[in-house]
């Protein structure tokens, strides 16, 4: 039978242990990281904590919904046992009923039939480490290797342990600037969740820095269930002459391989991002984010109508 559970009902030494050995276990589902990106999650369990699946879940003009957070690509159903689309619908249907509006991200090991629900499919890169630096690099498209040479003519260096505040304030002060949904609160939030990482010891924050000790790229992984993910990074207007984000991405391949971790690109539907992913050899691969309104129609019309 599968339960719903508040916050404050959920054993989370049962619940980290599931994420931990499910067969589809990824950092975004721990109850540490879920504390820290939504602290009121709460979720559905079946068993003694065999298959879980978390719900992050907000309420606004009287419905509650359930949302993806900030940095948690993907949620869904974590199993120990093996999964099917049989149990992840099981989990879809047991969501509870004033749960109203759903607009969330399965993960990539979850399927379900897209004639019964609103799907659209969403891409993600990643690379198998297994295979050592020299056939890894072999791939590599002619366009990277391209900005490896220019990164290697501008003299850049490469470290490990960047105080993940200098990689916010790169980002801010760049590409941060144009982003209108970002706010103070959200930028906290990273802040948090990267040095609790960092405290567990499934952080790693890279920085290049150029000939005269600028930072000019920084990126921050995420190391657990034998994936790498790339979870956030930051460049400036130097980087993006010089290729120091290839230059990163390619030294973190080469220290990271051969070895039994997965580099998780984390994205993307952005054509230039995937082809830069594309570029050190990921794979193209899929994952479900699926809609459901069980509003009434008198509750739909109003809802266009506040937006």
């Amino acid at each position: 039978m599968i339960k719903y559970l508040e916050n404050n009902e959920i054993d989370r030494e049962k619940w980290d242990k599931c994420i931990l050995n499910s067969v589809n276990g990824i950092a975004y589902a721990y109850s540490w990281y879920l504390d820290i990106i939504h602290e009121d999650w709460c979720g559905l369990v079946e068993g003694d904590y065999e298959i879980v699946m978390p719900l992050t879940l907000k309420t606004k003009y009287g419905i509650t919904y359930f949302y993806q957070p900030y940095f948690a690509q993907q949620l869904g159903v974590f199993s120990v046992p093996v999964l099917n689309p049989e149990i992840v619908n099981r989990f879809i249907q047991a969501i509870p009923m004033h749960i109203r509006l759903m607009d969330f991200n399965l993960n990539h090991f979850n399927k379900v039939d897209p004639y019964n629900y609103q799907i659209k499919e969403n891409t993600n890169y990643m690379l198998d480490l297994i295979s050592d630096y020299s056939k890894l690099s072999s791939v590599y498209s002619t366009n990277t290797k391209r900005n490896l040479k220019k990164s290697e003519k501008s003299n850049l260096s490469f470290l490990k342990g960047v105080d993940p505040e200098e990689i916010i304030s790169l980002f801010r002060a760049n590409r941060g600037a144009d982003l209108k949904n970002w706010n103070d609160a959200n930028y906290a939030t990273l802040s948090r969740l990267m040095y609790k990482v960092i405290l567990k010891g499934m952080g790693a924050a890279y920085g290049v820095y150029t000939e005269f000790n600028e930072l000019c790229a920084a990126a921050f992984f995420v190391k657990t269930n034998s994936r790498m993910i790339f979870l956030f990074s930051g460049t400036n207007d130097i980087a993006r002459g010089n290729g120091a984000m290839t230059f990163l991405i390619d030294n973190v391949i080469r220290n990271n391989s051969p070895g039994t971790r997965i580099l998780d690109f984390e994205g993307s539907n952005n054509e230039n991002l995937a082809r830069f992913y594309k570029g050190f050899g990921a794979q193209k691969t899929y994952y479900q984010r699926l809609k459901i309104n069980r509003l009434n129609p008198v509750m739909k019309i109003l809802l266009r109508l506040f937006h």
